[in-house]
């Protein structure tokens, strides 16, 4: 078995590299911000999905089975190229600090040392903090917005984006608990965006510190300044300042005489033992010697002189970078600022696209340059990067503009930019990778064009393809804004319609109902504005239609007579275009199933009409010939049918929901539909007894990488069928999974996971876990869930926990109302698992209506084979006929469902009693009462 044939989701490849580290799972946790029983819950699947026997086997295999496409795990401190030399002091005095303040600002200006200080001091404290140390470099973040601050800080941590939520309060939840050390390094750029991202961190999150670098404070009330200081200049030529120099000259292999260190310390002095300053100098030392160094620097602080010594500071860092600059030839000079556009690492290639220069030019320029210190290299066994130091960033960029050649060299960048963007859009092969290299300097493309109306078309195209690969790589959030930017970009109302369509329909996968309902209606105006009202009626209705499909992603519901309105209002633009007929009649059937779902009536809902319009609107929607349209249609018969109790033509429609979906490309409209489907067939499939097939849509659901930060969104189904076939082990892994992404996610109250909250308080009622059934209880009740509800799912769960308890009689009054008297859109799902457990309940109950009961019930679930299973067990006891009754466990085992076939064994009583217990016992469950005496009759 091969990488290729084995679908592994990007954490389970996050996991199965650290396996390959051979870290326990309690560290993969730490390193991944995730629990320990959802690192278990990774390793089962992985065990499966490969068929390795044991973890060492998978560990072996670690490197063979990662995925590509799915970057490693970084390390939690970058690995600096270079020693650190001295500062002894400064790292105790920096320490010392952070065990008495919750928030330290190194400060010092450009080159004097605070980020390898930081880093320094990091390391050494790191044994403080029980949950590690994280480093965040924020010098490619161009948006000074505390929400980019916040994404910058989640990458660090290896968090995805939550759909639903923002990214500042997933950081928020993710530390919340954490005794970690946090580094921001570079704020100053940032610093409007960094101190209110701070504020509320350090708010929410009590046992964290934070250590920034910045040259300016961030004027936050808690906030502990540490000025950084030059390197130390005293001492008869051993001072920190001569120390780095010899160190760095050391590098060169090309040391010089120790009668010169008092010259050297000289030199240190007059560049006022700026870091930067000294490694520059030290670089030039085997060309230039002490009197080359002496002169030049001499030359360049004349220039130079006055001010405050702060001012200095700054002055000799400029001083040692002018000098510097001065010593290159004219070609290097021009390669050096032009390189300084570059926020992230860079290649030759990029260089010379970016440069206007052949290849072999920008490869010798580049070395040298790397040879005088102003770049940093890093290579790798398949390519070489380039990289400046912020200063000298910065600094290439004033030589630009002191050129003229800053608009030139942008404009340049951005076509770089939006050729890179093209070739990656489309492309699966290390796009993940691709995509997370040059992603900063996309955004820095946009950022600078955003001013620039001459860059407009550029800009349109760039941001349109960086919506495309942000849906991709799962940034969702980005990939809305990006869509909504490009469509705020062209002069083509019809194109920004089609961009704002596609917003909408990643708001959906985001759960964002109202940025849904908004984008359509924005995006009927555009199709107005460019002479297309068909166009206009579908979004119109499309709005209209999702506030009644995706009812659970808005906050806040429009007013009803508002989407009655777009209704009207798409019906008079819809003309005889059929996709526009097709998506008003949807929305006409979901105005009418939402007003009788309203009445919350029994059986008369006039669900033959609601049935009427949905066939009519699937009817409409598949002459289109557009998929999406169809599955949408299907989507509401799917619902109608379960509303008028027909289980099994409800899986069906669900089934041909995937099958018709499945092969489409991944756009987020068909992403979005499909995440939708699969939820719906898991739902089917589970009210037609088929858990197998609940269970496949159930873990196709739960893996979609789009849903990997939203874990209780992605395994709620799939917790109810384990939970119901009775895999406990299932159940306790998934649910930790479940349980940590809610309150990661700010446990939000959603009555839509209240089925797989019951689930799960079930389990642990089941295992006679009482303080874990009581919490899990306690979190059903924090979801908000309906009271009506109590008659579906609830009663389902409550009266399996209560007949293992050998309490019939409760669990019958527990399922008293008839089941034609309980309104059917809540317990749709439920209705043959509900009218099958109350024929149970009341043959073991010895209700005198028990034979009617399972009379009644036989009927009702024909073709459910675990309801028909359960009703065949309760028809058995009642006769006392064993044989009949032993039966039953094929056909559960056959089902899927475990549990019940361990039960029926159980009740047998006998030498059969012994085998259920046991098989009970094997599933990690608590005995179950005592059966009653079975009767022969």
């Amino acid at each position: 078995m091969t990488a290729t044939t084995v679908d592994i989701s990007a954490r389970e490849s996050e996991v199965l590299a650290l396996l390959g580290e051979h870290l326990s799972n309690a560290e993969i946790g730490a390193r991944l911000f995730i629990s320990v029983r959802t690192v278990e819950s990774h390793v089962s699947s992985l065990l499966r999905k490969v068929d390795a026997p044991d973890r060492r086997a998978l560990a072996q295999r670690a490197s063979e089975l990662t995925r590509a496409d799915h970057a490693q795990p970084a390390p939690v401190l970058p690995t600096p190229l270079t020693s650190f030399v001295g500062r002894t002091q400064e790292r105790a005095e920096l320490a010392g600090l952070l065990k008495t303040h919750r928030q330290v600002t190194a400060l010092g200006p450009g080159g004097v040392g605070k980020t390898r200080l930081a880093l320094a001091t990091a390391a050494e404290t790191a044994g403080d903090f029980a949950d590690g140390v994280w480093f965040v470099d924020l010098v490619p973040v161009t948006d000074p917005g505390a929400c980019v601050v916040a994404g910058s800080v989640a990458a660090a941590l290896g968090l995805g984006e939550q759909p639903g939520r923002a990214m500042d309060e997933s950081v928020y939840a993710a530390l919340a608990d954490r005794q970690a050390l946090l580094v921001l390094d570079n704020c100053e750029h940032v610093r409007d965006g960094v101190a209110p991202f701070l504020e509320r961190l350090l708010a929410t999150c009590p046992r964290l510190t934070v250590l920034t670098t910045s040259r300016a404070r961030l004027m936050v009330p808690f906030e502990r300044v540490y000025q950084v200081p030059p390197m130390s200049l005293a001492g008869d030529g051993e001072s920190d300042a001569v120390a780095l120099f010899l160190d760095r000259v050391s590098e060169l292999r090309w040391p010089p005489d120790t009668v010169l260190r008092e010259h050297i310390a000289a030199v240190c002095e007059r560049l006022d033992g700026v870091a930067l300053a000294i490694e520059l100098a030290a670089a030039r030392w085997p060309t230039l010697g002490l009197d080359g160094l002496t002169a030049g620097l001499s030359d360049q602080l004349r220039l130079l002189s006055g001010g405050s010594r702060t001012d200095e500071r700054h002055r000799s860092v400029r001083a040692a970078l002018d000098w510097s600059h001065a010593l290159l030839d004219p070609a290097d000079q021009a390669l050096l600022r032009r390189m300084a556009v570059f926020v992230a690492p860079f290649t030759v290639d990029a260089a010379a696209r970016v440069a206007g220069l052949e290849s072999p030019v920008v490869a010798d320029g580049l070395a040298r340059l790397a040879e005088q210190s102003l770049l940093a290299v890093t290579a790798t066994a398949h390519r070489t990067e380039y990289r400046a130091l912020e200063t000298i960033r910065q600094y290439g960029i004033e030589r630009l503009a002191d050129a003229g050649e800053l608009d030139d060299a942008r404009a340049r960048h951005l076509r770089w930019c939006l050729a890179q963007a093209a070739d990656m859009t489309g492309a699966r092969t290390d796009l993940r990778a691709r995509f997370d290299a040059t992603a900063d300097d996309l955004r820095a493309a946009l950022a600078w064009a955003a001013d620039r109306p001459e860059q407009r078309t550029d800009m349109h195209h760039l941001a349109r393809h960086m919506a495309e690969l942000s849906f991709t790589r799962t940034y969702v959030g980005e990939s809305q804004m990006r869509y909504e930017q490009a469509a705020a970009l062209t002069d083509d109302p019809a194109t920004a319609a089609e961009l704002l369509r596609t917003a909408a329909a990643v708001a959906g996968c985001r759960m964002r109902g109202e940025d849904m309902y908004r984008l359509h209606r924005a995006a009927a105006e555009a199709a107005r504005q460019a002479g297309d009202t068909a166009g206009a009626a579908r979004d119109l209705a499309t709005a209209a239609t999702n506030a009644h499909r995706f009812w659970s992603k808005f906050e806040q519901l429009p007013p009803h007579e508002e989407t009655i309105a777009l209704v009207a209002q798409a019906g008079e633009l819809a003309g005889g275009d059929p996709a526009a007929r097709a998506a008003v009649a949807l929305a006409e059937a979901g105005v009418l199933a939402d007003a009788f779902g309203a009445a919350q009536g029994p059986a008369d809902n006039a669900v033959d009409d609601t049935t009427a319009r949905t066939e009519l609107a699937v009817d409409l929607a598949a002459r289109t010939g557009d998929p999406l349209a169809e599955s949408a249609a299907l989507d509401a018969l799917t619902g109608a049918q379960s509303w008028a109790g027909d289980a099994f033509a409800a899986a069906a429609t669900a089934r041909r929901r995937v099958s018709l979906l499945s092969p489409l490309p991944e756009t987020p409209a068909a992403t979005h539909e499909l995440l939708d489907a699969l939820g719906m067939a898991t739902e089917a499939a589970l009210g037609a007894g088929d858990l197998p097939a609940a269970r496949r849509w159930g873990r196709r659901l739960a893996e979609h990488p789009l849903l990997a930060e939203v874990g209780h969104r992605a395994t709620s189904w799939l917790l109810v069928v384990d939970a119901l076939a009775g895999d406990v082990d299932e159940v306790l892994a998934v649910g930790e999974r479940f349980l940590e992404a809610w309150q990661r996610a700010g446990s939000p109250a959603r009555s839509v996971l209240g089925p797989a909250v019951a689930a799960v308080a079930m389990v642990h009622g089941l295992r006679d876990d009482p303080e874990a059934r009581r919490d899990w209880t306690a979190i059903l009740r924090q979801l908000g869930t309906p009271p009506e509800h109590t008659y579906g799912y609830g009663a389902v769960f409550d009266a399996l926990g209560l007949l293992h308890e050998g309490q019939p009689d409760l669990a019958l009054r527990r399922m008293a109302p008839e089941p034609a008297d309980v309104w059917k859109w809540v317990t749709w799902i439920w209705h043959h698992w509900y009218v099958a457990l109350r024929a149970e309940a009341a043959v073991l109950a010895g209700s005198a209506d028990a034979a009617d009961r399972v009379a009644a019930a036989r009927t009702a679930v024909a073709g459910n084979p675990v309801a028909d299973a359960i009703v065949a067990r309760a028809q058995a006891l009642l006769d006392g006929d064993r044989e009949r009754l032993l039966a039953t466990v094929d056909a559960f085992d056959a089902a899927g469902c475990r549990y019940q076939s361990a039960r029926t064994l159980v009740l047998a009583g006998g030498s059969d009693a012994a085998r259920g217990t046991a098989a009970v016992a094997a599933l990690g469950l608590a005995p179950m009462a005592p059966a009653p005496r079975l009767t022969q009759r």
